[in-house]
């Protein structure tokens, strides 16, 4: 629940309808994994529906850090600096806490 909306996941805690996502969602969606989104998190967050908006598919791990290189810069697309945000998987979690499909590449 968030903000009295009762939102439906998958078994795996991905939101199903990526409509009903907002700040809220994922501060809660980010809670429940145990992560505290810091502005790191948020220009990732907001990087990733950017993306699957625009080109309607989620990228495997290789491509989703050649986007990040050539938007946000060489830097913020090390592994050591998305593994830093998202240690139990970045393409994983930061779809997970952007409100997105599972990734297929994810286990």
């Amino acid at each position: 629940m968030v903000d009295g909306m009762s939102l439906k996941t998958s078994a795996d805690g991905f939101l199903r309808d990526a409509g009903l996502w907002n700040e809220r969602v994922a501060e809660e969606l980010a809670r429940l994994n145990n992560i505290e989104i810091s502005p790191a998190h948020w220009e990732i967050l907001w990087f990733i529906r950017d993306y699957y908006f625009q080109y309607q598919h989620l990228p495997n791990a290789r491509m989703f850090a050649a986007a990040i290189r050539k938007k946000l810069g060489e830097d913020k697309a090390s592994s050591r600096y998305l593994q830093k945000l998202f240690p139990a998987g970045p393409l994983k979690y930061a779809c997970k806490l952007a409100g997105l499909p599972k990734p297929p590449t994810c286990l």
